[in-house]
Formats: structure tokens, sequence, C-alpha cells
């Protein structure tokens, strides 16, 4: 409010929310060192992970350092975990990689990361089903036997 001229608000205000020149250099190293550590969990999404990712990039970008998106799946495909090495794999001999978009990219391994679930689901339920099965054969024999136990006893009758 005590700036005369907009030129002078403007440098208040970049001065106040990026930082000087060094602290801007020194939030870019540790963004950068952030998304060189970035590794995606045996637990967590495709689209969780690609979230951590965009949050770091947006910032590195914000503070005005060009960041490609080459740069970024490069380092995608080589932190995603084990499960993801058949999709990398096949991507890798069916396309050229440089010809494709991060967009593309993270797309394929979402279908791929639903696709699993989807099997895994039908595995869980298959696994379920057969479990209630045999429970309710063994509730049957049981009660099969208990009959019978009750029928040799009626035939013999009182003692």
């Amino acid at each position: 409010m005590n700036c005369r001229i907009a030129k002078e608000a403007w440098d208040k205000l970049k001065l106040e929310y990026q930082g000087s020149d060094r602290t801007k250099q020194m939030k870019l190293l540790n963004l950068k060192r952030d998304f060189k550590s970035l590794t995606m969990q045996e637990d967590e999404t495709i689209t969780k992970y690609s979230d951590r990712i965009a949050l770091i990039v947006n910032k590195i970008r914000s503070l005005g350092e060009e960041f490609s998106d080459a740069r970024i799946m490069e380092m995608v495909l080589v932190t995603l975990p084990e499960r993801f090495e058949s999709k990398i794999s096949f991507l890798e001999e069916s396309k050229d990689l440089s010809q494709i978009s991060l967009a593309e990219l993270m797309n394929a391994l979402q279908a791929q990361e639903q696709r699993r679930a989807l099997r895994q689901k039908n595995v869980t339920e298959g696994a379920f089903q057969m479990q209630s099965l045999q429970s309710n054969k063994d509730k049957n024999q049981f009660s099969k036997k208990k009959s019978k136990s009750r029928e040799r006893n009626n035939k013999e009758g009182p003692q």
C-alpha cells in the first residue's frame, strides 16, 4: 500500500513470495533434491504418485526453472515399483518413448493398475466364495453327523 508505482509494488510482492535470488536458489535446490528422491510406494496409486510429482514440479516451475515433461517421464519410469515392469517393457518395445506424452504414459499406467485391481478383486471374491462353500459344506457334514447320532440314540432307546 505504501508503493507509489506498480513496479515498486510488483518488486515487493515478488520479494515477499519468492524471496531474494539466494533464497530462490535454495528453494530450487531443495525442490530438485525432493524430486530426485521421489519413489513410488508399493501401496500408492499412480494418481497419488503423479499428484506428488506434479506438486514438486509446479513449485519448481513457479520459481522460473525450466522442467521438461521428458525429464518427468524419465523420473516416473525409473521410480515405479516392479509391478509396472511389464507395462514399461511393453511401452519401450512398442513405442518411441520420446514421442509419448506424459499424460499418455500416466493413462496407460492407470489402466494397468485398474485391470490389476479388478483381477485381484475377482480373485479375492472367488476365494471368499470358495471359503463360504467350504464352510457350508462343513456345516452340512456336522449337521448330518449330529442327525445320525440322534437317530442312533433313538434306535437304541433309553438304557
